[in-house]
């Protein structure tokens, strides 16, 4: 099948990690943390409970492996939704097998695509970032956000992922005038059926604002 596309204009953004974080620098000459840099602080004891149980050794090539896989499971998706005919040339039987599980919810649900790897950024959260997908999905007028993970998550467990999509749609409305009601996760799951969260922006919105706003003043 063949994707639609209506792509948004913009214009790209730069990036900065000099500090060892990442910032994006925006039109104005300001610069800003990207939204995985605010959302990482929130998740950090956790991460550095995991360090310590596995050893920093495990840890990082755990960390590398999975980065890698994203990086894979992402490139496939956006040259698959681009309509490129070699969207899975060259890539890994593993990524391709992981690939394959998720191909049919993206030809069943995805409509209309108006922009992939988008940057996006707001003065008033004071916060940037590139967002997976903007696009209608089961009619709704959504961003998509791809991830990948070794097992299943518990919904309460990736809270961060619902605030990451949510911030991505209020900048995407600011930006382009759009309305965009609805949030979705899709996670690749390694040897097992990729997981769907379809959920409203509304819900995570104080959320946002408690997050990239009220606790960083």
């Amino acid at each position: 099948m063949l994707f639609r596309h209506n792509f948004f204009e913009f214009e790209d953004l730069k990036t900065d990690e000099s500090t060892g974080e990442r910032h994006y620098l925006l039109p104005d000459g300001s610069a800003v943390p990207s939204v995985t840099t605010v959302l990482s602080k929130l998740s950090k004891a956790g991460i550095d409970a995991w360090k310590a149980r596995v050893g920093e050794e495990e840890a990082k090539r755990i960390s590398t492996k999975a980065a890698l896989r994203g990086t894979a499971i992402h490139k496939i998706c956006e040259a698959f939704l681009l309509n490129d005919p070699n969207y899975i040339k060259g890539q890994m039987p593993t990524d391709k097998e992981t690939f394959r599980k998720l191909q049919p919810y993206l030809e069943q649900c995805i409509g209309t695509i108006y922009g992939l790897e988008i940057p996006l950024f707001s003065k008033v959260l004071n916060t940037a970032g590139r967002t997976d997908c903007i696009a209608e999905y089961k009619g709704k007028m959504s961003v998509v956000d791809f991830k990948t993970s070794r097992k299943p998550k518990r919904e309460e467990w990736i809270e961060n992922y619902f605030i990451q999509a949510t911030c991505y749609a209020l900048m995407a409305e600011a930006m382009f005038r759009v309305d965009i009601p609805q949030i979705v996760v899709m996670i690749c799951v390694d040897n097992e059926d990729p997981q769907i969260f379809r959920r409203k922006k509304d819900k995570y919105i104080e959320r946002v604002n408690q997050v990239f706003i009220h606790e960083r003043n």
